[in-house]
């Protein structure tokens, strides 16, 4: 919401000074968006008066002028046609800024004759759009005089933000209400007209929706609408509107003075008399924006015999909105819903001043207030004659009562206030005592304050006005909570796996929960259930079901820029649908490219599978999911490469973690440069353990010679290798430490659908040094439990 001082001070007495006023909006809730002097980048140019106006000698549409600023006199080259001797303009020196021309001044040589400054026309000053001729000042504008404060330029403008539920301040009228409320000045009361009509209006009106409770109008004849005055242009173009017309500025000019939206139509081009109704699906029109609209049958219309001529409480429409050559217009003032106001704006991506009004509420009994005020404004500045107002719906009622305990400002708002100070203040802002029992007011309130419906509300006013830097900063009560008890159990395991990531040479990332659906088909989402109805963007419509599109793409757009080898992970949630179940907390990384520099010994190496698997393990092993317990299988989902991909499961259902090289069309649809691999580990997936305890167990580290012993083994070729390693590992658990392959063949000696795996066992003694024996007893135990569980047999 924009305002000048100057506006404010028509419905404020006062004399406050530009920075209490900056601090008093502040107290009161009325936050500074920005503040800005159109006089601060005018302040240099300074009135002048033209002495002569000879013409230049090189040049037949130049002159040279012979300009006084009352101190001297300087010589500047013009090829304005109104330049002339005996003028006042506005002069500009060496050094001065051209806003309008985004230049500086400096001297120059034009067509061989020295100028030393520039007289501005409007649209350099940017004033205005005129560029023909210099600003032609009054005759009794004081030389050397500064031209914006003598022009009433030194008029601040200010921005200050609206909640949604204060409506009331949508209007300089209302903010000049809450500052007089908390004493920084007198309201000013309005002054409504009486007006006087000559006939009955041409133009009848009726309601048929719940869309619209009120409507108002009255007929104009013999008007003329021209430019507005020059106050009305200046104060609407100081806060950033384009004036159009006397007309259309009127109505602009009331629904940021008073708060009150209000449409204008030009009578001629209305077919019979407006009908307030429900739109029919498929009904077109043109609106003011010239954009083209189709009715979707849930809109509230404004409409004649022809069709329909707006939105109500929207926009109006083109075809019978106001010109130049208008003589006879219709004036409307109506109540609309809020919530089919909001709806219809919504649908249609409208965002008007009068909807931005409607939807948060106007002042239901402001209706004819507004009408009359409006009305004689247009007979004052346009002329002509007016009608009896015309009326449809009901006369609003108003009457709500909301109950005060004046106590409740410390209880809630932490301010202790006397009570008779609480019930002032809000006096100070409209709302009447009805009633009082035993320390509880019951409130009128009024009826320009449509949010205020309970005890709270009031309160919070008493703490506006009352002034919020008054408001005792508390500190938050310290707690109690001991060392490592802050974070849960998920919020503790989500950090482990992130430093364990980044200590691997990983970085972090983080990107949108949303992504394009066609990226979430491909990566196994893209329901209909997680597809955004308002999304910020077109390409980010749905709920992503996988963190790897977000990070691969990222991870180009790095590539693209210089970046090689890139290392992204992500710990956030991704959605299979839209049920709180749905969502879980996943850890996700990709690695890009090539993973070892150029040499020229070797061939760079490119990323693979295995490298995804140890990042998958690492972040397995930092959430506490037994590591050791894990089976390799396949599975792992169609964005992985078939044949270089795995799961990670804990038991033959329970995937604790997905692996593996991306699949050649998942980047492509991504275009995303290959190769890159990627894994996904699901946190919440992982079994709490057993035992939670802030210190590690003491480490458990054997001081005897661990013995190493190899064995080769025929098995099916679609036997899993890690099928045989588990069971190797299931022969000796405290023993045997730990099991790796170091050979597979296939081949010359190996009977054909067979493979030989060769592993390497390692055990580690306890208590004392393994004896032939023992040895020989655990290698027995070994071949025995693979052949059980695989079906091989010991390479001869």
């Amino acid at each position: 919401m924009k305002f000048t001082v100057s506006w404010l001070k028509d419905h404020l007495d006062t004399d406050i000074t530009l920075e209490a006023l900056l601090e008093a909006l502040n107290n009161v809730g009325l936050e500074i968006e920005d503040i800005h002097n159109p006089a601060d980048k005018l302040g240099v140019f300074k009135i002048a008066e033209v002495i002569s106006a000879e013409p230049h000698p090189n040049a037949d549409k130049l002159r040279v002028c012979q300009v006084s600023d009352g101190t001297e006199t300087v010589q500047i080259v013009c090829g304005a046609p109104n330049a002339r001797a005996g003028m006042k303009a506005v002069l500009g020196r060496k050094g001065d800024y051209i806003p309008g021309l985004d230049f500086t001044l400096k001297d120059a040589t034009i067509r061989g004759v020295d100028s030393f400054g520039m007289m501005c026309s409007a649209k350099e000053l940017e004033l205005g759009e005129d560029h023909d001729g210099i600003l032609d000042l009054a005759a009794d504008a004081p030389v050397g005089e500064s031209y914006a404060k003598w022009a009433g330029l030194d008029d601040p403008v200010i921005e200050v933000a609206i909640t949604p539920n204060r409506q009331d301040c949508l209007g300089v009228y209302g903010i000049a209400r809450d500052l007089a409320a908390a004493g920084h000045g007198t309201l000013r009361a309005l002054s409504v007209p009486t007006v006087d009509f000559s006939a009955a209006s041409s133009v009848g009106v009726s309601i048929a929706t719940d869309g619209c409770s009120r409507f108002l109008g009255r007929a104009f004849s013999g008007i003329k609408n021209g430019p507005s005055p020059e106050w009305l242009q200046k104060r609407l173009a100081a806060i950033g509107m384009r004036p159009i017309s006397a007309l259309v500025d009127i109505t602009n000019y009331i629904s940021y003075d008073l708060g009150r939206p209000l449409h204008v139509y030009d009578t001629s081009k209305l077919n019979g008399d407006i009908i307030v109704r429900k739109a029919d699906e498929g009904e077109k029109f043109t609106a003011l924006d010239d954009k083209s609209y189709v009715t979707n049958g849930f809109e509230t219309v404004i409409a004649d015999g022809s069709g329909v001529l707006g939105f109500g409480g929207v926009i109006g429409g083109l075809e019978s909105g106001c010109t130049d050559e208008t003589t006879d217009v219709f004036l409307e003032a109506a109540l609309f819903d809020p919530i089919k106001t909001a709806i219809t704006g919504r649908e249609h991506g409208i965002l008007t001043d009068a909807r931005y009004r409607f939807e948060r509420g106007v002042d239901p009994l402001f209706i004819d207030t507004g009408m009359a005020i409006a009305s004689q404004m247009i007979l004052d500045l346009c002329g002509g004659t007016a009608s009896e107002m015309v009326k449809a719906g009901e006369v609003p009622t108003w009457s709500k009562l909301v109950s005060f305990r004046p106590e409740r400002v410390m209880t809630l708002g932490g301010l202790d206030l006397p009570a008779a100070d609480s019930i002032a203040l809000l006096d100070k802002l409209g709302f009447k005592v009805v009633s009082e029992n035993g320390g509880v007011y019951a409130f009128e309130v009024p009826s320009w304050r449509v949010d205020v419906d309970g005890e709270a509300d009031l309160v919070e006013d008493v703490l506006r006005i009352h002034g919020l830097d008054n408001v005792p900063s508390v500190p938050l009560p310290a707690t109690d909570h001991k060392a490592g008890k802050t974070l849960s159990p998920r919020q503790k395991r989500a950090r482990a796996v992130k430093r364990t990531l980044a200590a691997s040479g990983m970085m972090e990332a983080v990107t949108w929960s949303f992504m394009t659906r066609s990226d979430a088909i491909a990566f196994g989402g893209g329901g209909d259930d997680l597809v955004i109805d308002n999304p910020i963007s077109s390409e980010l419509d749905c709920m992503r079901p996988s963190i790897l599109p977000n990070l691969l793409k990222a991870a180009q757009r790095n590539a693209n820029r210089g970046a090689e080898g890139m290392a992204l992970f992500e710990v956030g949630p991704t959605y299979e649908n839209d049920t709180p179940k749905g969502q879980e907390l996943v850890a996700s990384g990709v690695r890009t490219a090539k993973v070892s520099a150029r040499h020229w010994a070797q061939a760079q190496a490119s990323v693979s599978a295995f490298d995804a698997k140890a990042d998958a393990l690492a972040a397995l092993s930092a959430a506490g999911a037994p590591v050791d317990n894990l089976m390799v299988m396949d599975g792992a989902g169609g964005h992985y490469h078939p044949g270089r991909s795995g799961t990670l499961r804990l038991g033959p259902k329970n995937v604790l973690a997905t692996f593996g090289e991306i699949h050649p069309s998942a980047l492509t649809a991504l275009d995303v440069d290959g190769p890159a691999v990627g894994f996904e580990v699901f946190l919440d997936r992982i079994p709490a353990p057993k035992k939670s305890t802030a210190t590690k167990g003491a480490l458990q580290q054997s001081n005897l010679q661990a013995v190493h012993r190899d064995f080769a083994f025929i098995v099916d070729e679609d036997v899993a290798a890690a099928k045989l390693i588990k069971a190797v590992r299931g022969v000796a658990k405290n023993l045997i430490t730990d099991v790796i392959i170091f050979d597979v063949y296939q081949g010359q000696g190996v009977e054909a659908g067979k493979k030989s795996v060769a592993i390497s066992v390692k055990m580690e003694p306890k208590d004392q040094t393994f004896s032939d024996s023992e040895i020989e007893g655990i290698a027995v135990k070994i071949m025995a439990a693979v052949q059980k569980s695989t079906g091989a047999v010991l390479r001869a």
